[in-house]
Protein backbone atom coordinates (compact mmCIF):
# COMPACT_ATOMS: atom_id res chain seq x y z
CA UNK A 1 0.00 0.00 0.00
CA UNK A 2 0.85 3.13 -0.75
CA UNK A 3 1.73 5.83 2.23
CA UNK A 4 2.40 8.86 0.60
CA UNK A 5 -0.36 11.81 0.78
CA UNK A 6 -2.58 13.17 -1.85
CA UNK A 7 -0.02 16.13 -2.74
CA UNK A 8 0.50 17.27 -6.08
CA UNK A 9 3.23 19.72 -7.21
CA UNK A 10 1.94 21.58 -10.07
CA UNK A 11 -1.58 23.26 -10.29
CA UNK A 12 -3.64 22.79 -13.10
CA UNK A 13 -4.34 26.12 -15.16
CA UNK A 14 -7.91 24.93 -16.14
CA UNK A 15 -10.54 27.25 -14.36
CA UNK A 16 -14.55 26.76 -13.69
CA UNK A 17 -16.83 28.53 -14.62
CA UNK A 18 -18.81 30.58 -11.38
CA UNK A 19 -22.72 31.33 -11.37
CA UNK A 20 -22.84 35.17 -10.19
CA UNK A 21 -25.89 37.06 -8.94
CA UNK A 22 -27.07 37.98 -12.72
CA UNK A 23 -27.07 33.88 -13.64
CA UNK A 24 -30.87 33.72 -15.08
CA UNK A 25 -32.93 30.57 -13.12
CA UNK A 26 -33.16 27.09 -14.61
CA UNK A 27 -35.45 26.11 -17.42
CA UNK A 28 -38.59 24.26 -16.32
CA UNK A 29 -38.99 21.36 -18.44
CA UNK A 30 -42.21 19.62 -19.34
CA UNK A 31 -42.89 16.45 -17.03
CA UNK A 32 -42.95 13.77 -20.36
CA UNK A 33 -45.72 11.20 -20.39
CA UNK A 34 -43.34 8.75 -20.23
CA UNK A 35 -40.20 7.77 -17.12
CA UNK A 36 -37.68 5.65 -16.30
CA UNK A 37 -36.90 5.24 -13.04
CA UNK A 38 -33.28 2.87 -12.34
CA UNK A 39 -33.55 0.80 -9.38
CA UNK A 40 -29.80 -0.34 -8.50
CA UNK A 41 -29.71 -4.17 -8.69
CA UNK A 42 -29.87 -6.18 -11.43
CA UNK A 43 -33.41 -7.48 -12.79
CA UNK A 44 -32.93 -11.40 -11.97
CA UNK A 45 -36.11 -12.98 -11.44
CA UNK A 46 -39.44 -11.19 -12.84
CA UNK A 47 -41.52 -14.22 -11.00
CA UNK A 48 -40.03 -12.76 -7.70
CA UNK A 49 -40.54 -8.88 -8.47
CA UNK A 50 -42.80 -7.09 -5.85
CA UNK A 51 -44.37 -4.67 -8.21
CA UNK A 52 -45.50 -5.79 -12.23
CA UNK A 53 -45.95 -4.16 -14.99
CA UNK A 54 -49.97 -2.87 -14.96
CA UNK A 55 -49.90 -1.50 -11.56
CA UNK A 56 -51.31 2.05 -10.79
CA UNK A 57 -48.27 4.34 -8.84
CA UNK A 58 -48.51 8.08 -7.39
CA UNK A 59 -46.30 10.28 -7.54
CA UNK A 60 -43.90 10.03 -3.92
CA UNK A 61 -44.42 6.36 -3.52
CA UNK A 62 -41.60 4.34 -2.92
CA UNK A 63 -41.34 1.15 -5.12
CA UNK A 64 -39.06 -1.63 -3.97
CA UNK A 65 -38.61 -4.44 -6.57
CA UNK A 66 -37.03 -7.09 -4.09
CA UNK A 67 -38.04 -8.34 -0.88
CA UNK A 68 -33.95 -9.55 -0.68
CA UNK A 69 -33.14 -5.70 -1.11
CA UNK A 70 -34.01 -2.52 0.86
CA UNK A 71 -33.24 -0.69 -2.36
CA UNK A 72 -35.36 1.77 -3.97
CA UNK A 73 -37.33 4.45 -6.14
CA UNK A 74 -39.59 6.86 -5.57
CA UNK A 75 -41.94 7.12 -8.21
CA UNK A 76 -41.59 10.73 -9.81
CA UNK A 77 -45.32 10.40 -11.70
CA UNK A 78 -49.08 9.21 -10.91
CA UNK A 79 -49.20 6.56 -13.53
CA UNK A 80 -49.55 3.05 -14.33
CA UNK A 81 -46.30 0.52 -14.66
CA UNK A 82 -45.85 -0.15 -18.41
CA UNK A 83 -42.85 -2.39 -18.03
CA UNK A 84 -40.30 -3.70 -15.76
CA UNK A 85 -36.17 -4.40 -17.86
CA UNK A 86 -32.84 -5.16 -17.50
CA UNK A 87 -30.65 -1.74 -17.59
CA UNK A 88 -26.76 -1.77 -18.62
CA UNK A 89 -25.11 1.27 -17.54
CA UNK A 90 -21.59 2.75 -17.76
CA UNK A 91 -18.98 -0.22 -17.32
CA UNK A 92 -21.69 -3.06 -17.34
CA UNK A 93 -23.44 -1.93 -14.29
CA UNK A 94 -26.16 -3.51 -14.26
CA UNK A 95 -30.20 -1.94 -12.69
CA UNK A 96 -33.59 -2.91 -13.12
CA UNK A 97 -35.57 0.09 -15.08
CA UNK A 98 -38.75 0.59 -14.30
CA UNK A 99 -40.85 2.52 -17.51
CA UNK A 100 -44.09 4.22 -15.83
CA UNK A 101 -46.84 6.43 -18.05
CA UNK A 102 -48.04 9.36 -16.54
CA UNK A 103 -51.81 9.92 -16.07
CA UNK A 104 -53.08 11.82 -12.97
CA UNK A 105 -52.27 14.19 -10.40
CA UNK A 106 -52.52 11.90 -7.42
CA UNK A 107 -49.70 12.07 -4.40
CA UNK A 108 -48.51 9.26 -2.43
CA UNK A 109 -48.88 10.73 1.38
CA UNK A 110 -46.64 8.05 3.20
CA UNK A 111 -43.73 10.35 3.74
CA UNK A 112 -46.07 13.42 5.05
CA UNK A 113 -46.61 11.76 8.35
CA UNK A 114 -43.08 12.04 9.16
CA UNK A 115 -43.19 15.96 8.37
CA UNK A 116 -43.33 16.99 11.85
CA UNK A 117 -41.07 14.31 13.31
CA UNK A 118 -38.01 14.10 11.27
CA UNK A 119 -35.61 11.31 12.20
CA UNK A 120 -32.62 9.51 10.48
CA UNK A 121 -34.29 5.98 9.90
CA UNK A 122 -37.16 7.79 8.05
CA UNK A 123 -35.11 10.09 5.69
CA UNK A 124 -33.20 7.02 4.88
CA UNK A 125 -36.47 5.06 3.92
CA UNK A 126 -37.69 7.43 1.66
CA UNK A 127 -35.15 10.44 0.61
CA UNK A 128 -32.15 8.49 -0.66
CA UNK A 129 -33.73 9.43 -4.45
CA UNK A 130 -34.57 12.79 -4.61
CA UNK A 131 -32.24 14.97 -6.07
CA UNK A 132 -28.24 14.41 -5.87
CA UNK A 133 -28.97 10.95 -4.53
CA UNK A 134 -27.27 11.38 -1.06
CA UNK A 135 -26.02 7.94 0.82
CA UNK A 136 -27.82 8.64 3.89
CA UNK A 137 -27.25 5.60 4.92
CA UNK A 138 -23.38 6.63 5.32
CA UNK A 139 -24.48 9.01 8.73
CA UNK A 140 -25.61 5.84 10.19
CA UNK A 141 -22.55 3.21 10.26
CA UNK A 142 -21.30 2.35 13.87
CA UNK A 143 -18.31 1.08 12.16
CA UNK A 144 -17.33 4.35 10.26
CA UNK A 145 -19.19 7.50 12.62
CA UNK A 146 -18.89 10.42 10.59
CA UNK A 147 -18.01 13.23 12.48
CA UNK A 148 -18.18 16.21 9.75
CA UNK A 149 -20.48 16.66 6.98
CA UNK A 150 -19.48 18.99 4.03
CA UNK A 151 -22.25 20.07 1.79
CA UNK A 152 -20.98 20.26 -1.83
CA UNK A 153 -21.94 23.84 -3.70
CA UNK A 154 -19.73 23.03 -6.52
CA UNK A 155 -19.65 20.54 -8.97
CA UNK A 156 -16.54 18.61 -9.25
CA UNK A 157 -16.42 18.34 -13.87
CA UNK A 158 -16.33 21.80 -15.82
CA UNK A 159 -19.08 23.55 -17.29
CA UNK A 160 -21.72 21.59 -14.57
CA UNK A 161 -23.58 24.25 -12.72
CA UNK A 162 -26.17 22.08 -10.93
CA UNK A 163 -24.82 22.80 -7.66
CA UNK A 164 -23.80 26.04 -8.07
CA UNK A 165 -27.39 26.68 -8.87
CA UNK A 166 -28.92 25.09 -5.83
CA UNK A 167 -26.56 27.52 -3.76
CA UNK A 168 -27.65 30.54 -5.59
CA UNK A 169 -31.07 29.62 -5.79
CA UNK A 170 -32.07 27.51 -2.74
CA UNK A 171 -30.53 28.95 0.53
CA UNK A 172 -33.53 29.08 2.04
CA UNK A 173 -34.18 25.00 1.84
CA UNK A 174 -30.41 24.33 2.36
CA UNK A 175 -30.63 26.09 5.72
CA UNK A 176 -34.04 24.08 6.09
CA UNK A 177 -32.07 20.87 5.20
CA UNK A 178 -28.70 21.88 7.13
CA UNK A 179 -31.17 22.20 10.21
CA UNK A 180 -32.88 18.72 9.80
CA UNK A 181 -29.78 17.14 8.90
CA UNK A 182 -27.93 18.31 12.27
CA UNK A 183 -31.13 16.94 14.30
CA UNK A 184 -31.41 13.24 13.02
CA UNK A 185 -27.60 12.31 12.77
CA UNK A 186 -26.34 14.70 15.82
CA UNK A 187 -23.31 16.08 13.66
CA UNK A 188 -22.94 19.51 14.32
CA UNK A 189 -19.64 19.97 12.38
CA UNK A 190 -21.28 21.00 8.84
CA UNK A 191 -20.03 23.03 6.59
CA UNK A 192 -21.08 24.30 2.96
CA UNK A 193 -18.15 24.48 0.13
CA UNK A 194 -19.07 27.08 -2.07
CA UNK A 195 -16.71 29.28 -4.80
CA UNK A 196 -15.58 32.75 -3.72
CA UNK A 197 -19.00 33.92 -5.86
CA UNK A 198 -21.04 32.62 -4.03
CA UNK A 199 -20.34 33.22 -0.71
CA UNK A 200 -22.34 35.91 0.02
CA UNK A 201 -25.24 33.72 -1.42
CA UNK A 202 -24.66 30.99 0.74
CA UNK A 203 -23.86 33.17 4.32
CA UNK A 204 -26.18 32.86 7.02
CA UNK A 205 -25.23 32.34 10.88
CA UNK A 206 -26.87 29.14 10.51
CA UNK A 207 -24.33 28.15 7.48
CA UNK A 208 -20.62 27.92 8.02
CA UNK A 209 -18.87 28.20 4.32
CA UNK A 210 -15.88 27.80 2.99
CA UNK A 211 -14.51 28.93 -0.06
CA UNK A 212 -13.53 26.72 -3.05
CA UNK A 213 -10.87 28.05 -5.41
CA UNK A 214 -12.04 28.40 -8.80
CA UNK A 215 -8.93 25.94 -10.94
CA UNK A 216 -10.02 22.59 -11.56
CA UNK A 217 -9.80 20.24 -9.92
CA UNK A 218 -10.41 21.58 -7.00
CA UNK A 219 -13.77 20.89 -6.42
CA UNK A 220 -13.74 17.22 -6.54
CA UNK A 221 -14.23 16.08 -2.84
CA UNK A 222 -10.69 15.19 -2.38
CA UNK A 223 -9.09 18.15 -3.36
CA UNK A 224 -11.39 20.40 -1.12
CA UNK A 225 -10.13 17.73 1.72
CA UNK A 226 -6.75 18.51 1.47
CA UNK A 227 -6.97 21.65 0.49
CA UNK A 228 -9.91 23.39 2.05
CA UNK A 229 -9.97 21.28 5.35
CA UNK A 230 -6.26 21.17 5.31
CA UNK A 231 -6.35 17.39 6.11
CA UNK A 232 -3.97 14.51 4.89
CA UNK A 233 -5.15 11.99 2.75
CA UNK A 234 -3.76 8.78 2.29
CA UNK A 235 -3.57 6.59 -0.58
CA UNK A 236 -7.10 4.12 -0.71
CA UNK A 237 -8.48 5.26 2.39
CA UNK A 238 -11.94 6.55 1.59
CA UNK A 239 -12.88 9.74 2.96
CA UNK A 240 -15.96 8.40 5.57
CA UNK A 241 -13.22 6.22 6.94
CA UNK A 242 -12.17 9.55 8.09
CA UNK A 243 -15.23 10.68 9.12
CA UNK A 244 -15.96 12.58 6.39
CA UNK A 245 -19.17 12.51 4.42
CA UNK A 246 -19.91 14.63 1.32
CA UNK A 247 -23.97 15.91 0.18
CA UNK A 248 -24.89 17.50 -2.46
CA UNK A 249 -26.50 21.18 -1.82
CA UNK A 250 -28.97 20.26 -4.26
CA UNK A 251 -29.90 16.79 -1.99
CA UNK A 252 -29.72 19.53 0.86
CA UNK A 253 -32.74 21.42 -0.79
CA UNK A 254 -34.63 18.47 -1.75
CA UNK A 255 -34.20 17.44 2.09
CA UNK A 256 -35.54 20.78 3.29
CA UNK A 257 -38.56 20.60 0.82
CA UNK A 258 -39.44 17.36 1.46
CA UNK A 259 -40.08 18.07 5.03
CA UNK A 260 -41.35 21.56 4.73
CA UNK A 261 -43.93 20.31 2.08
CA UNK A 262 -44.50 17.05 3.19
CA UNK A 263 -44.20 15.92 -0.07
CA UNK A 264 -40.96 14.19 -1.59
CA UNK A 265 -39.40 16.43 -4.44
CA UNK A 266 -39.17 14.91 -8.36
CA UNK A 267 -37.63 17.81 -10.31
CA UNK A 268 -33.40 17.12 -10.71
CA UNK A 269 -31.27 20.68 -11.76
CA UNK A 270 -29.34 19.16 -14.75
CA UNK A 271 -26.61 21.36 -17.40
CA UNK A 272 -27.12 20.71 -20.60
CA UNK A 273 -23.78 21.24 -22.81
CA UNK A 274 -24.08 22.08 -26.25
CA UNK A 275 -22.28 21.21 -29.04
CA UNK A 276 -20.50 24.47 -28.89
CA UNK A 277 -20.19 24.22 -25.25
CA UNK A 278 -22.98 26.63 -24.27
CA UNK A 279 -25.29 25.54 -21.51
CA UNK A 280 -28.51 25.53 -20.26
CA UNK A 281 -29.42 24.25 -16.55
CA UNK A 282 -33.06 23.04 -16.80
CA UNK A 283 -35.15 21.53 -14.16
CA UNK A 284 -36.62 18.26 -14.89
CA UNK A 285 -38.66 15.40 -13.50
CA UNK A 286 -36.78 12.75 -12.53
CA UNK A 287 -36.78 9.90 -15.41
CA UNK A 288 -37.26 12.11 -18.02
CA UNK A 289 -35.64 10.81 -21.11
CA UNK A 290 -32.69 12.89 -22.48
CA UNK A 291 -34.16 13.06 -25.70
CA UNK A 292 -36.97 15.01 -24.39
CA UNK A 293 -34.68 17.91 -22.87
CA UNK A 294 -32.55 18.49 -26.05
CA UNK A 295 -36.23 18.52 -28.18
CA UNK A 296 -37.59 21.46 -25.79
CA UNK A 297 -33.70 23.12 -26.41
CA UNK A 298 -33.79 22.70 -29.93
CA UNK A 299 -30.72 20.92 -30.04
CA UNK A 300 -30.18 18.41 -32.66
CA UNK A 301 -28.32 14.93 -32.43
CA UNK A 302 -27.14 13.23 -35.65
CA UNK A 303 -25.77 10.07 -36.44
CA UNK A 304 -22.21 9.58 -34.49
CA UNK A 305 -23.04 12.49 -32.16
CA UNK A 306 -22.06 11.55 -28.82
CA UNK A 307 -23.95 12.02 -25.39
CA UNK A 308 -22.41 12.02 -22.43
CA UNK A 309 -23.65 11.68 -18.77
CA UNK A 310 -22.22 14.36 -16.90
CA UNK A 311 -19.03 17.26 -17.78
CA UNK A 312 -16.26 17.23 -20.45
CA UNK A 313 -13.34 15.71 -17.92
CA UNK A 314 -15.02 13.50 -15.80
CA UNK A 315 -18.53 12.23 -18.02
CA UNK A 316 -19.03 8.78 -19.64
CA UNK A 317 -20.76 8.22 -22.82
CA UNK A 318 -24.63 7.08 -22.93
CA UNK A 319 -25.04 7.66 -26.93
CA UNK A 320 -28.89 7.32 -26.49
CA UNK A 321 -31.84 9.60 -26.53
CA UNK A 322 -34.21 7.42 -23.78
CA UNK A 323 -31.51 7.40 -21.56
CA UNK A 324 -33.32 8.83 -18.54
CA UNK A 325 -31.94 11.43 -15.80
CA UNK A 326 -31.54 9.79 -13.09
CA UNK A 327 -31.48 11.39 -8.86
CA UNK A 328 -27.61 12.07 -9.81
CA UNK A 329 -27.70 13.44 -13.02
CA UNK A 330 -26.06 16.45 -12.68
CA UNK A 331 -25.14 16.91 -16.80
CA UNK A 332 -25.61 16.21 -20.53
CA UNK A 333 -22.99 17.03 -22.88
CA UNK A 334 -23.47 16.76 -26.62
CA UNK A 335 -20.36 16.48 -28.65
CA UNK A 336 -20.37 16.76 -32.61
CA UNK A 337 -19.36 13.86 -34.13
CA UNK A 338 -16.07 15.95 -35.70
CA UNK A 339 -15.58 17.53 -32.60
CA UNK A 340 -15.33 13.80 -30.95
CA UNK A 341 -11.22 14.02 -29.24
CA UNK A 342 -9.34 11.08 -30.74
CA UNK A 343 -8.18 7.87 -28.91
CA UNK A 344 -5.23 6.31 -29.98
CA UNK A 345 -3.96 3.15 -29.06
CA UNK A 346 -0.04 3.66 -29.17
CA UNK A 347 2.21 3.65 -26.61
CA UNK A 348 2.83 6.01 -23.93
CA UNK A 349 5.73 8.47 -25.36
CA UNK A 350 7.45 9.81 -22.00
CA UNK A 351 6.39 13.54 -23.20
CA UNK A 352 5.72 14.02 -19.06
CA UNK A 353 2.81 16.66 -19.52
CA UNK A 354 0.43 13.91 -17.47
CA UNK A 355 2.89 14.28 -14.84
CA UNK A 356 3.28 17.83 -14.83
CA UNK A 357 -0.60 18.47 -15.03
CA UNK A 358 -1.41 15.81 -12.38
CA UNK A 359 -2.52 17.71 -9.35
CA UNK A 360 -1.77 14.90 -6.89
CA UNK A 361 2.09 13.85 -8.32
CA UNK A 362 0.90 10.39 -9.35
CA UNK A 363 3.61 8.59 -11.97
CA UNK A 364 1.47 8.35 -14.70
CA UNK A 365 3.32 7.24 -17.03
CA UNK A 366 4.54 4.47 -15.08
CA UNK A 367 1.19 3.86 -14.04
CA UNK A 368 -0.61 3.26 -17.37
CA UNK A 369 1.92 0.94 -18.74
CA UNK A 370 0.31 -1.30 -15.91
CA UNK A 371 -2.95 -0.67 -16.64
CA UNK A 372 -2.49 -1.24 -20.27
CA UNK A 373 -1.10 -4.56 -19.22
CA UNK A 374 -4.58 -5.45 -17.37
CA UNK A 375 -1.87 -5.53 -14.27
CA UNK A 376 -4.12 -3.66 -11.70
CA UNK A 377 -3.19 -4.86 -8.44
CA UNK A 378 0.66 -3.84 -8.91
CA UNK A 379 -0.84 -0.39 -10.73
CA UNK A 380 -2.25 0.06 -6.96
CA UNK A 381 0.34 -1.29 -4.81
CA UNK A 382 3.36 0.33 -6.94
CA UNK A 383 2.38 3.14 -8.88
CA UNK A 384 -0.41 5.23 -6.88
CA UNK A 385 -3.26 4.18 -8.55
CA UNK A 386 -5.33 4.95 -5.22
CA UNK A 387 -4.04 8.04 -5.00
CA UNK A 388 -6.11 9.61 -8.38
CA UNK A 389 -8.88 11.76 -7.69
CA UNK A 390 -10.07 11.12 -11.73
CA UNK A 391 -10.07 14.61 -12.68
CA UNK A 392 -9.11 13.74 -16.30
CA UNK A 393 -6.50 16.00 -16.65
CA UNK A 394 -4.20 13.41 -17.93
CA UNK A 395 -6.45 12.17 -21.09
CA UNK A 396 -6.53 15.85 -21.38
CA UNK A 397 -2.73 16.30 -22.02
CA UNK A 398 -1.93 13.32 -23.44
CA UNK A 399 0.40 13.59 -26.56
CA UNK A 400 -0.27 10.19 -27.63
CA UNK A 401 -4.04 10.63 -27.42
CA UNK A 402 -4.28 7.76 -24.60
CA UNK A 403 -7.31 7.47 -22.79
CA UNK A 404 -5.67 7.07 -19.78
CA UNK A 405 -8.65 8.12 -17.50
CA UNK A 406 -11.07 5.78 -19.05
CA UNK A 407 -7.99 2.76 -18.17
CA UNK A 408 -7.87 4.49 -14.26
CA UNK A 409 -11.30 3.76 -14.01
CA UNK A 410 -11.67 0.29 -15.73
CA UNK A 411 -8.55 -0.41 -13.20
CA UNK A 412 -10.54 1.00 -9.75
CA UNK A 413 -13.97 -0.75 -11.34
CA UNK A 414 -12.02 -4.11 -11.68
CA UNK A 415 -10.00 -3.83 -8.51
CA UNK A 416 -13.53 -3.85 -6.46
CA UNK A 417 -15.05 -6.60 -8.74
CA UNK A 418 -12.03 -8.92 -7.75
CA UNK A 419 -12.15 -7.84 -4.09
CA UNK A 420 -16.31 -8.75 -4.38
CA UNK A 421 -15.81 -12.42 -6.09
CA UNK A 422 -12.77 -12.79 -3.43
CA UNK A 423 -14.64 -11.71 -0.13
CA UNK A 424 -18.11 -14.43 -1.89
CA UNK A 425 -15.88 -17.29 -2.52
CA UNK A 426 -14.09 -17.31 0.73
CA UNK A 427 -17.37 -16.27 2.38
CA UNK A 428 -18.52 -19.96 0.14
CA UNK A 429 -15.65 -21.78 1.38
CA UNK A 430 -16.57 -21.05 4.90
CA UNK A 431 -20.32 -21.47 4.58
CA UNK A 432 -19.28 -24.91 3.15
CA UNK A 433 -16.74 -26.01 6.31
CA UNK A 434 -19.18 -25.31 8.35
CA UNK A 435 -22.00 -27.16 6.84
CA UNK A 436 -19.27 -30.35 6.64
CA UNK A 437 -18.29 -29.53 10.48
CA UNK A 438 -22.03 -29.52 10.87
CA UNK A 439 -22.41 -33.25 9.52
CA UNK A 440 -19.73 -34.84 11.14
CA UNK A 441 -21.37 -33.42 14.74
CA UNK A 442 -24.40 -35.09 13.30
CA UNK A 443 -22.94 -38.11 12.45
CA UNK A 444 -20.76 -38.85 14.87
CA UNK A 445 -23.61 -37.99 17.45
CA UNK A 446 -25.78 -40.51 15.55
Amino acid sequence: MIKKSIIGLIRPKVEYEMVGPTTPGAQAISAPMNVTLLVDIPLENRNALLIKAGEKVKEGQKLTVSKESDVYVISTVTGEITAINPFTGDRGKEYTAIDIKAGGDEIDDTFSAFKSKPALDNAINFLECVPGKPDLKRLNDPDRPIKKIVVAGMDPDLLVAAKQYAVRYSCIPIKKGIEILKKITGINDVVLAVPPSLERDAHTEMIDTVAVSTKYPSAIPRMIVKDVLGQEIQAGVKLEDMGICFISAESIAAMGDAYKDGKIPNRKLVTIINKDLTKTVVSAVIGTPVGNILAALDITTNDQDRIIAGGPMRGSAVYAGDYPIQPDTDAIMIQDKADIPNVSDSACINCGECIRTCPVNVPVNLLVRFLEAGEYEEAADDYDLYSCVECGLCSFVCTAEMPIFQFIRLAKHELVRIQEEEAEAEAAAEAAEAAEAEQLEAEENA
